[in-house]
């Protein structure tokens, strides 16, 4: 076993390992945090919103809502609550104060009762520790007066205090938040145009009824934090500051003592449709908390992460240094060119997979020189074709340029002028034949390039074959041959241009090799999906050595025929080309006095 190879092996593991400590040590320092909190925001949000069912089924139960604000608590370390449209916790039905206003100068609060949330004024542990500069005149039958704003045609109550002369000078009830916000809201406007969005009022009345929570009930109005972010909730919500989206969710930071913590907003309605706002609060806290602890088990992490690396450089150096010097043995093999070993495979790891590669590497190495060698050969007889193909061009084209030269040369020298016609006729063939051979030339290069592409659509072949029939009447005649036809009415599926074409040939051919006063056949028969073609002329039989040389080029099976009425020798191998196209099988057979052409097209789905 190489040195070399495990002290690399070793020196790269350690390095992957000391690399690895360092990413976890950055992600834990920079990331983990704020993933974290982007976890716990996702479980808050997900627990809101199946609070929000729970909401809509129990909002008519008081006992059952603060039951499930409890249990929110306990399970999600997350308070929350549910506000009405104006910002006001809508179950403090337990702590509260009725106000029987007197008539007033303000006729929408003259003569009329009031409800006021007192969480909003004054901490419930007040009334326990006998506060006696505010409790002794929060009572029934007490008087009252209070001050405020009129805000969307509703009072917004800022103050109240025993005298209404002297209401912010002396021992008085006061909505902080509220106050605060009408600051900050005078330092942005001028006066004039605040007392034109908002009238003040200043009303007195008789306390008609007081409920303080007792027992359990106390402790909901004990989280002083949570209340106050709920009175500057309920201040932006009527100032106008909080942005009010239909269905979604708000999340707001703030920090209070030094900690962070996240506020959900979520709009919802209550079974009346009114609009309602579930309000809850949660602390980052814990976040610092575990981040702290999780970096002191970074010493711990090294020792074992080190220990784990010099165990892997063992086991790397036994179990993947020796298959890869066997591997790299083998392929200096193939190198040489010597494919006579294989690499045996042992695993069914990387290596096992690497050493299955190289064996099939080297197999498709073997063939693809054997098919070298095969493609090298063909390519010597595709050379072969190519000469035969330019002799038969130069042949075919040689005998119609000597035949105009020769008229040429005729009409020139003024001998036989009587026949002249003649030799213009003669010459005005040979160009008519030059430009048939050069037309077929091209359409065979054209369907032999690849990048014609074939159009296809449904015709009737039994309709095809009639119009070519009676195309091709005079030759018929010419020849004094009979046409005997059996066509079944069918629809297909190819390019009827084409395949009229191909039909043109055969006859064509059938008529050039059928002796006179014979038949030529012409049937369609219906096979499965497909529909057979055939084309049979009565005389001498094709020798069967030549039956698969007819579709190349200029092959001509009667060597002894005139030229004349031979064709371009190219129309079989346009046809071939053709069919080929199509995808369809075709051939040719010899018949018991005759040869036979034939085709299938498939028909229409």
């Amino acid at each position: 076993m190489k040195r070399g190879i495990v002290l690399k092996l070793f020196l790269l593991t350690a390095g992957l390992c000391l690399f690895l400590i360092a990413v976890i040590f950055i992600l834990q320092t920079v990331f983990f945090k704020q993933f974290y909190v982007h976890q716990k925001m996702k479980d808050v949000n997900a627990a809101v919103q199946a609070y929000e069912q729970d909401y809509l089924k129990h909002a008519s139960n008081t006992q059952e809502m603060a039951r499930l604000e409890q249990d929110f608590f306990q399970k999600h370390n997350t308070w929350i609550t549910a506000l009405d449209t104006r910002g006001n916790i809508k179950y403090a039905g337990d702590f509260f104060m009725e106000i029987k206003l007197d008539r007033s100068e303000e006729s929408a609060l003259s003569d009329t009762t009031i409800t006021v949330p007192l969480y909003s004024f004054i901490n419930v542990e007040d009334f326990s520790s006998n506060q006696t500069f505010l409790t002794p005149w929060i009572e029934e039958g007490g008087t009252i007066a209070i001050e405020g704003l009129i805000m969307n045609n509703q009072p917004v109550i800022q103050r109240m205090g025993r005298n209404s002369a002297n209401l912010r000078d002396e021992s008085r009830l006061e909505n902080h938040q509220m106050v605060s916000k009408e600051y900050e809201v005078l330092e942005q406007t001028n006066a004039a145009q605040y007392r034109e969005q908002y009238s003040t009022f200043l009303v007195k009345g008789t306390i008609t009824k007081v409920r303080v929570p007792e027992g359990a009930g106390v402790s909901r109005y004990t989280n002083h934090l949570f209340l106050d972010r709920i009175k500057a909730f309920q201040a932006d919500l009527l100032y106008g500051d909080f942005k009010d989206v239909t269905n979604a969710k708000q999340i707001v930071d703030v920090e209070e003592n030094h900690v962070n913590y996240k506020i959900f907003v979520d709009r919802t309605q209550d079974r009346d449709g009114n609009p309602a706002y579930l309000f809850a609060m949660t602390s980052l806290q814990p976040v610092n908390e575990a981040v702290g602890i999780i970096k002191n088990y970074y010493g711990y992490i090294i020792i074992v992460t080190l220990l784990l690396a010099l165990l892997a450089s063992f086991y790397y150096s036994r179990q993947i240094a020796r298959p890869l010097l066997r591997i790299n043995r083998t392929t200096r093999q193939m190198a040489d060119l010597d494919f006579s070993e294989t690499i045996p495979v042992t695993t069914k790891d990387e290596i096992g997979d690497l050493s299955g590669s190289i064996n099939e590497l080297s197999e498709r190495l073997h063939s693809h020189i054997l098919q070298l060698e095969q493609d090298i050969e063909k390519e010597k007889q595709l050379e072969h074709t190519r000469k035969e193909f330019i002799s038969g061009v130069s042949h075919e084209l040689k005998t119609p340029l000597s035949v105009i030269q020769s008229c040429l040369a005729i009409l020139h020298d003024g001998v036989a002028s009587h026949k002249r016609e003649h030799y213009f006729a003669a010459m005005e063939d040979e160009v008519g034949r030059m430009n048939l051979l050069i037309t077929d030339m091209l359409e065979l290069a054209k369907y032999e390039s690849g990048t014609y592409k074939m159009d296809t659509g449904s015709f009737y072949i039994d309709a095809v074959i009639q119009r070519v029939c009676a195309k091709l009447t005079p030759d018929f005649a010419a020849r004094q041959l009979l046409l005997r036809t059996s066509l079944i009415p069918a629809e297909v599926e190819g390019n009827e241009r084409r395949i009229e074409q191909v039909i043109v040939n055969f006859l064509t051919n059938a008529i050039f090799y059928t002796p006179e006063h014979e038949s030529i056949f012409v049937t369609t028969s219906e096979e499965k999906d497909t529909i057979r073609i055939c084309i049979e002329n009565k005389g001498a039989h094709i020798p069967d050595e030549q039956l698969g040389k007819i579709w190349d080029r200029f092959y001509r099976g009667d060597t002894s025929r005139h030229r004349s009425t031979g064709g371009t020798g190219l129309g079989l191998a346009i046809s071939k080309k053709i069919l080929e196209m199509h995808g369809v099988p075709y051939g040719v057979n010899n018949t018991s006095d005759g040869v036979m052409f034939y085709f299938q097209l498939n028909k229409k789905a």
